[in-house]
């Protein structure tokens, strides 16, 4: 079974480290556990590995974070992927840094890249997995927080939780949301 795993974050060198790009560093840690490298193709960076007896088809739009749906879209169409087998990754300010959440759908809090998704399928009814960065800034200051870099200690932190969320999306392929959720919300 095919499983799309669209991992959010924006192209380009300066958005790299950035808290908005941990949907990147995400799908980076899964290709590398599987040992593919992404290929460089339409709306995106894709690469295919299995898990067991499920296909994963990895996605790191490069449609930049507000058009992430159109990517998106076009992979689950191109693939001919149910919706029921799309796990999105993103970050979530609301969640404490480096704390997972999977749910099977609702609102976008706010994330332009998931509001991107929801727009382009006409649904909300779609598995996240939303990636804690915290939510330490001032009124206002959400995009330069957003935009910014992890704090040092984070950044050392970052490679064990990447690594959690990694093995929370292989959960989800291989046994289902239910499982992913009972074994890794709130870790």
């Amino acid at each position: 079974m095919l499983h799309l795993i669209a991992c959010l974050g924006n192209i380009g060198d300066e958005y790299a480290r950035t808290r908005h790009n941990i949907g990147f560093r995400i799908a980076d840690r899964l290709a590398a556990d599987a040992g593919v490298t992404f290929e460089d193709r339409r709306y995106g960076f894709v690469c295919r590995f299995r898990v067991k007896n499920q296909e994963l088809l990895v996605l790191k739009p490069s449609t930049y974070m507000n058009l992430s749906g159109n990517a998106v879209r076009y992979w689950l169409r191109k693939e001919n992927i149910p919706e029921e087998h799309l796990l999105v990754c993103a970050d979530d300010v609301s969640l404490p840094f480096g704390r997972l959440r999977i749910k099977p759908g609702g609102s976008e809090a706010g994330h332009n890249g998931l509001r991107s998704i929801t727009q382009q399928l006409a649904t909300q009814q779609y598995a996240r997995l939303r990636f804690g960065i915290g939510g330490d800034y001032p009124r206002g200051g959400q995009i330069d927080y957003v935009l910014g870099n992890f704090l040092p200690e984070q950044e050392e932190a970052l490679p064990e939780r990447i690594a959690l969320a990694a093995d929370a999306v292989r959960a989800y392929a291989l046994s289902g949301i239910d499982f992913a959720m009972n074994h890794y919300n709130n870790k």
